[in-house]
């Protein structure tokens, strides 16, 4: 061979051997996996539901009966209420956790974060437990004298709101915290030594630097909100049913196809628009807690100064101004302790609404009576080994267990190499393929539930391991790219730029140098990868058999015929498994944040 070819094949091989290298390739197993088993039954769902001779006559059954029509207005309002009623009192929780410092912040947002990685069932429950005839609320209306008997608290709206509001106002607080604790200290202390009042300031000053937070917060509540129907149907009546519960009750009868899909179309559609005119005024960076809605913030309060900095007012400035500076005067008046013991009062009373049915519940667990009393006649660990000696309650705990950890490995190696691919490659359109890769957290779970039915029949995987594994694994990837990426990060390149000079691989780098330094948000990632699989319960809803029951089927199954304090023995051991996880990954996760 001439040396002209050989220097042509040595320059061919490497050029082959750097496009191998190219970190934008780690983005194809998750693509391909998320394309496979996600996107592609969401597109066969739409197919189905348009696919026959008579799909609009589905389309219009889904507007023109009163069931189906109520149902969809219901859960907007239902929705929208929920959300309001979050943004109202999520935003002093967070004011109160920037306020706070040493262990009573630490407190704070671990009341504030605890409940939000337990389960939606189990916090559900612990609410049906709290407002029970025999339950602590009941009793202490008729021990205060304000009943003669013990009131039915349960089944209706005011119920369902509440129950809908304590689920996801964690979502809220931690989206209008992460805006609140970038904020300038500065700012509010120039405004009140200028002159302005607390109240003014925080008209002025926090409220609009704070509000891409709050617009997140509430989409991503209010998005939320759509696809439930778990705490509805176990605290509401009939008539404060969803709209995802029809898609559920449907699926139960064999000639409901196309309506059905139809259905599933419908929820999925409003929520897509919604988060769609969303991410035209916040950017699609909300979803994953981005940055882009507080940049366009920031540049619209530039561009609402003219040329020479003369402020180009709006109709809405003036109009808020109008309506806001008279009430600011008035307001102004008052001592401005007023506003700190408002803070403090929402915040404490949305804390306990957070802690103390899981309190309630776990001293529950311990009772000696055979039925759901509180306080209990005496204590007992009686239920505790009924669990424990149970062959049904101990294989579903088994099985949720191994679904859990097959799940998570899956997530992790999916998720950390899409997470690699994003933060050291040189790809166009990342916004784009980080919208796909954590866009299954906005899909609501009965219509992704019901898309995956249709492949798994074709699969044969109804009701095995892997294929639960791989279905919990669409919602674990999202949750695993989002922390690593955040890792990758606070990684110095320059370290790994160094090792790469020295001849190191491009694996012996990332083994090395990378992989020991992301090592903390890996272990936080399979954690919570771990912990969403094994309280999954509308994805298992769709896809388990009667062989293969996880946790969350039994549970669900047991609080739809009867409530005994079996159910609060699961419902204290998944607390303790969360409690001790977030133990752990506590560090992991400052060690994480401090490199970022």
């Amino acid at each position: 061979m001439s040396a002209a070819a050989t220097s042509f094949a040595d320059q061919r091989h490497g050029s082959l051997r750097g496009r191998l290298s190219n970190p934008a390739l780690l983005l194809l197993p998750a693509g391909l996996f998320l394309g496979f088993i996600y996107l592609l039954p969401v597109i066969d769902l739409v197919r189905l539901s348009v696919g026959g001779p008579t799909w609009s006559t589905f389309f219009e059954r889904v507007f023109s009966v009163p069931l189906y029509w109520d149902s969809l207005v219901r859960t907007m309002q239902i929705s929208l209420t929920v959300a309001t009623l979050c943004l109202l009192l999520g935003y002093p929780t967070a004011l109160l956790i920037r306020r706070t410092s040493g262990i009573t912040q630490i407190l704070i947002t671990a009341a504030v974060i605890l409940p939000y990685f337990i389960a939606i069932l189990i916090r559900t429950y612990a609410w049906m437990v709290l407002l029970g005839r025999n339950g602590p609320v009941n009793k202490l209306l008729v021990g205060l004298g304000l009943l003669s008997e013990p009131a039915q608290l349960l089944f209706n709206r005011g119920t369902v709101l509440l129950g809908m509001t304590a689920v996801l106002l964690p979502i809220m607080v931690l989206s209008i915290y992460s805006s609140v604790s970038r904020l300038d200290a500065a700012l509010p202390r120039a405004a009140q030594a200028s002159g302005a009042g607390p109240i003014a300031t925080f008209w002025r000053i926090m409220l609009p630097l704070t509000l891409p937070g709050m617009g997140a917060g509430f989409l991503l509540v209010f998005v939320a909100a759509l696809g439930f129907f778990i705490t509805p149907t176990l605290l509401g009546g009939p008539g404060d049913q969803m709209f995802a519960m029809h898609i559920v009750q449907q699926a139960d009868f064999i000639n409901s196809e196309g309506f059905l899909q139809a259905l599933a179309v419908v929820l999925l559609v409003i929520t897509l628009l919604f988060v769609g005119v969303a991410g035209h005024f916040l950017g699609f960076e909300f979803i994953w807690g981005g940055s882009r809605a507080a940049g366009a913030a920031g540049q619209a309060s530039a561009a609402d100064a003219g040329e020479g900095g003369a402020p180009r007012r709006s109709l809405l400035s003036g109009l808020a101004d109008r309506v806001g500076w008279p009430v600011l005067r008035l307001l102004g008046r008052l001592s401005p302790a007023w506003g700190s013991w408002t803070v403090f009062i929402l915040a404490g009373a949305v804390i306990a609404t957070l802690i103390l049915p899981i309190l309630v519940v776990m001293v529950i667990s311990f009772s000696s009576a055979s039925y759901l009393t509180f306080p209990p006649p005496g204590f007992s660990l009686r239920w505790y080994e009924k669990f424990f000696s149970d062959p049904n309650w101990m294989d579903a705990f088994w099985h949720s267990t191994v679904i859990a950890a097959a799940s998570a490995v899956i997530s992790v190696v999916l998720g950390a190499c899409a997470a690699m691919g994003i933060v050291r490659s040189e790809i166009r359109g990342k916004s784009v393929i980080m919208l796909l890769l954590v866009s299954p957290v906005i899909v609501p779970p009965v219509v992704l539930g019901l898309s995956l039915y249709s492949l798994f029949l074709r699969f044969d995987l109804v009701g095995s391991i892997w294929g639960l594994a791989s279905a919990h694994a669409i919602g674990g990837i999202p949750l695993v790219v989002i922390i690593v990426s955040a890792a990758l990060q606070g990684v110095d390149r320059r370290l790994e730029q160094a090792a790469a000079l020295h001849g190191a691989s491009p694996l012996t780098v990332f083994r090395t140098v990378t992989l020991p330094a992301i090592a903390p948000g890996l272990a936080a990632a399979t954690f919570f990868a771990f912990l969403h699989s094994f309280d999954e319960l509308v994805l298992s809803l769709f896809l388990s058999s009667a062989q293969l029951k996880t946790l969350p089927l039994m549970l669900w199954a047991d609080i739809n015929y009867q409530l005994n304090p079996v159910l609060a023995v699961v419902s204290s051991l998944e607390v303790l498994l969360v409690v001790i996880g977030l133990a752990l990954a506590g560090p992991v996760l400052a060690r994480t944040r401090a490199g970022a």
